[in-house]
Parts: structure tokens; sequence; C-alpha cells
């Protein structure tokens, strides 16, 4: 998605946004009722103007030329008084509705994008999904809010005063018409340049924004590295390429509104002339003269108008194609038509994979699993060991079914999970990672995060039974402390210990332990290596595990190499065996 593809087949445009604007018909009704009031106001003006000249100007009896010039400003400041008000309606109207399609656009492509499967992620850079709901939208929100009502508005004007001119001076008009139809041509041209190089400049910006990103979360690496120098160069570089293709696009944008303002006020200029050549022959009065003026400056500025407006427009184009792109993504994982409702085991679920083989979209040609078939019993603790990169994490990924096999099976307590809703089957798994995530709230949302609904009483009992409790309470708020991003006030066993609150917390049938104890120290190892222990009792557990010194007691243990399960045992069978396990515990118990 980070490449350019303004030839590539995309979405409708601006049309995208009709679904985001259809449940505001009411308020659009209103803002176009207002919208056209104000436009007709302003082409009142002209019309009192002439009145004024030709009614209040011709010499006449002074006490009634005062009344009739009294009557005729009365009338322009009641023009000027509705112009007003009905303006500032379309203002409140538009800027409302431009608010809140963003933030609906916002909130639909946000909530769409973290129901994608892994799969999305591996192609698609969250820094340029930040750059499209931040950017793009902003430019979405600019155009309905803004721009768009100014368009429409100038446009409403542009054609009532180039429709008095037709009625007021036909002859004239009928030749400004068709020098007018010459200019649309080439800008169509040049908008369509525009439309290109609009949709190329966001892009860049989201490359910049990707780049930013990922920096940004790996700070402490790239200082490691000293590697702050080569990180501005490449971020500026990318800034830089984005500035190039803005020039560009300003370029092209540049010409197209010299060129469509020079060629209307040519236009328009050559009707005033005539105008002009008609009062000196008599054909017209001043006041005439006069109307077709105001109504020329009108017609000039409305087309001047819609030039700006319609750049606006265009790059407004580009925002939406590349946020319908993101609302047309479809999952690779998709939930079952009539999913099926399995009651909640007592203790433990019972997992099975069954000849199961699957490649990674971005490897295709390397199996991360091959033939891998395991039956797990309820409430039974499994054990899965083997090199790194032999297929241990790929397990769990498919359990939770962020992927599926490409061949091949699993099914949670007799059912296929494929048949099961998403949430159903996750909510009956816990999972704590190797990386513990830690949101940027106090403690006690962070466990709670596990069991959205649970009380005080059980985040403390779930960090207690974690050996969380005694650290959190020494925090300066306790519970309450505001943790950090990603947990920056927190060790890497306190936030460890946090990660195993919230899935005791969740209370789940079946748990995963991805290398739950690696961050923490000896002494803390041994506190939570007990309140895993307890946790996992009346459950099922799977645990993937580099230290051996973790996995002793489990019931069974598995050694994976290259997806394939290569043996499967007690510790002590499997170090009597002499195979791969023992290679395993020899390098790990010698020293």
């Amino acid at each position: 998605m980070t490449q350019d593809k303004p030839n590539a087949a995309q979405p409708q445009s601006l049309r995208g946004l009709l679904p985001f604007l259809q449940p505001y018909l009411l308020q659009i009704i209103l803002a176009l009722l207002f919208l056209v009031l104000a436009a007709a106001s302003t082409l009142l003006f002209p019309v009192a103007l002439r009145s004024l000249i030709d009614g209040g100007l011709l010499p006449q009896d002074k006490g009634a030329q005062v009344m009739a010039m009294r009557v005729h400003f009365l009338e322009l400041f009641g023009v000027a008084v509705a112009l007003g008000l009905f303006s500032a309606i379309r203002f409140y109207l538009v800027s409302w509705l431009g608010e809140r399609v963003a933030a609906d656009l916002r909130n639909a492509v946000y909530g769409h994008v973290v129901k994608q499967s892994p799969e999305f992620f591996e192609t698609t850079q969250t820094g340029e999904v930040l750059s499209r709901l931040s950017g793009d939208t902003t430019l979405v929100q600019t155009v309905v809010g803004s721009s768009l009502s100014m368009g429409l508005r100038n446009l409403v004007m542009g054609a009532g005063a180039l429709m008095m001119l037709v009625w007021t001076n036909p002859y004239v008009m009928i030749q400004v018409l068709g020098m007018l139809v010459l200019v649309v041509i080439p800008a169509v041209w040049f908008g369509r340049r525009v439309r290109r190089l609009s949709r190329a400049s966001q892009d860049r910006v989201a490359d910049a924004s990707a780049i930013a990103a990922e920096v940004l979360n790996a700070i402490p690496v790239v200082q490691s590295y000293t590697a702050e120098a080569r990180e501005s160069a490449r971020f500026g570089a990318s800034t830089e390429n984005a500035f190039q293709t803005s020039v560009r696009r300003i370029s092209s944008r540049s010409v197209l509104v010299a060129f469509i303002i020079i060629a209307t006020s040519a236009a328009l200029l050559f009707g005033l002339y005539q105008g002009t050549q008609a009062v000196m022959r008599g054909d017209i009065s001043a006041g005439h003269l006069g109307q077709t003026v105001m109504y020329v400056i009108i017609l000039a500025g409305a087309f001047a108008v819609l030039g700006e407006v319609y750049g606006d427009l265009l790059r407004a184009a580009g925002a939406t194609e590349r946020l319908m792109e993101l609302l047309s993504a479809r999952s690779a994982i998709s939930e079952p038509a009539q999913p099926v409702r399995p009651s909640w085991p007592q203790a433990g679920s019972a997992v099975a994979f069954s000849d199961m083989t699957f490649h990674y979209p971005s490897r295709p040609a390397q199996a991360a699993l091959s033939h891998f078939s395991l039956n797990v019993r309820a409430g039974e603790t499994v054990a899965l060991v083997g090199p790194s990169g032999a297929g241990k994490s790929t397990v769990f990924l498919l359990l939770l079914r962020f992927y599926d096999p490409t061949q091949g099976g699993i099914t949670l307590d007799g059912v296929p999970i494929a048949q099961l809703s998403l949430q159903d089957l996750r909510s009956r798994i816990g999972i704590v990672p190797q990386d513990p995530v830690i949101f940027s709230t106090s403690a006690l949302e962070n466990i709670r995060y596990g069991l959205p609904g649970a009380t005080e009483a059980q985040v403390h009992a779930a960090a207690k039974a974690a050996f969380a409790d005694e650290f959190i309470r020494e925090l300066p708020e306790g519970y309450n402390t505001f943790l950090g991003e990603r947990g920056v006030r927190l060790s890497g066993g306190q936030r460890q210990r946090i990660a195993i609150a919230r899935a005791m917390l969740k209370n789940p049938p079946l748990l995963l332990l991805d290398e739950a104890t690696s961050a923490l120290d000896a002494e803390s190892e041994r506190m939570v290596q007990a309140a895993l222990e307890s946790a996992m009792r009346n459950r099922t557990t799977l645990v993937i595990a580099h230290r051996l010194s973790t996995v002793q007691k489990a019931d069974r243990i598995v050694v994976i190499d290259h997806g394939q399960i290569v043996e499967e045992d007690s510790h002590d069978t499997l170090v009597a065996a002499n195979g791969m396990y023992a290679r395993l515990a020899a390098l790990q118990f010698a020293g």
C-alpha cells in the first residue's frame, strides 16, 4: 500500500463518502436550503443597487429623493441582514457535517483495520494507517465542512449571476458563454494531473509517517546503535521526497487556478466592455450597467473560488480513495455464516491439531508447520520446545485463528475452530506473550483489560496471584498509577507480571504461555512460576519455553523442529532417549 498507484483500479473517489453522508440527510437538506437562501440574498444586491441608481439618484424633488434613498438603503440593509443570518446558519450546519463525517470515517476505518488479520499488517505499515486516519480524514473534513459548501454556494451564485446576465444582456452573454466553454476543456485536463499528483503527495507523506512510527517505537535500539543521524537523514530524505511531490502538485494546481481566473476574467471583461458601449449608445441605463457590473464581479469571483475548490476536491478525492482502500480491505480470516455456540467447559478445553500444514503469506515457499498433529486433553499442560524458528509460536497463532492452516485443521472441545465465532474462540483463550503489551493507562485498567467488567477486588486478587500486587502498591498512586507508553515506567519483569495478572483475571479454560517468565529474574521467576502453576489448575495450558527449567513439570513435552514433531514425552523420558531434547537440556543444564 505504500507504493504510488495512480493508474490502479480504485474506488469511486468522493462517491465513497455517500454512505457516511446518508445518515445526515436532514442536515444536508437544511444546509442546502440556507446555502441557496444565502446565494439568493447575494444575487439580490445588484437588483437593489440598480433600483438605488435608477430610482434614488435621478433628478427629482429633494424631499422625495431623500425618502427614496432611505427606502433603497433600507432594502440593501435588509438584504445584508438576510445574507448574514443565512450564511451563519449554513456555516454552522456544514461545519458540523464536516466534523461529524470525518469522525464517523475515522471510526469506520479504525474499527475495520483493528479487525484485520496479521496478514494485513505484513504488507501495510502502521505509520501509513495512522497517516490516513489523521491526514486523509482531515482533508475530507475540510472539503465536506468548508470547501464543498463554498463550491456549491459559488456555483449557485455563479449560475444565478450568469442567468441574470443572459436575461438582461442576451446577445453579449451568448458570446461570453461560447468563450467559457473553451475554458472547461483544458481545466479538466489540468484537474486530472492535479488529482494524480495529490494522490502521490499523500502517499509520500504516509511513507514519512511510517518511518517516524517505526523509529519512535524503537528509540532505545536506535540510540544504542548511535543511529540517530542515519534515521534523521532517512526521515529527511522521505520528507524531501514528499515536499518535491507536493511542489509538483502545487505547481500544477497554481497553473490551473491562474488559467481559470485569467480565461474567465477575459471572457467577462469582454462582456463588460460590450455593456459600457451599450450605455454610451443609450441602449441601457446606468443602473442597468451597475447591475451588470455587480453580476460580472459575482460571476468572476464564483469562477475563481470554484477553481480553488476544484483543487481541494481533487485532493479530497485522492484522500477518499486511500481511505476507501482501507475500508475495502478484507481480512483473510472470515467469520462463519452460522457459528456454533459450544458450552463453556468446567475443567479446561481439549485441543486437537490434525495433519496441519501452514505457510506464512509472506513466505509461501517455506512451510512453518508440516503435517503437524497433536492432541491435548482437557486440563493437561503441554510444553512446546525446540530451536528458534521451529514453529512453536505459529501453533499459537493458528490456535487463536490469526491465520488459517493451508491444510488440516484445529478443533476445540471437538468443534472445528473455523465454525466458532472469533469472539467465542478468543474469549476462551488467555495468552501471556513473550513481549508483554502494556497500554498507556493505569495499572488497574491494564489488568482489567482481560475482563473489562471486573471489580477492583477481582483485579487486586489477580495481581496478588501473579505476585504483582506488592510492587503495584509501591507505585506513586498505586493501582491508579499511569504506566506510560508501552509501560516504560516498569521493569521487564513487572510488565510480565501485569500481563500474567491480566490473563489470570480473564480466567479462560485454555491458557497459552509464550515464554511467560523470560523477562523475570530468578527470584521473580520462582514466585510467578508458583502463581502460574496455581493458574494452570483446572484448565488446559500450552507453554512455549526456551528455558527448559520452566517446563520440567509439564504433563508432556513436545519437541518441534522445522515445523514437525520430532519427540514427545515427559522430561525424564526424553532426557533418557538422548535425542534433540536431551541435547538442548545438556546445553542448558551443563552450566
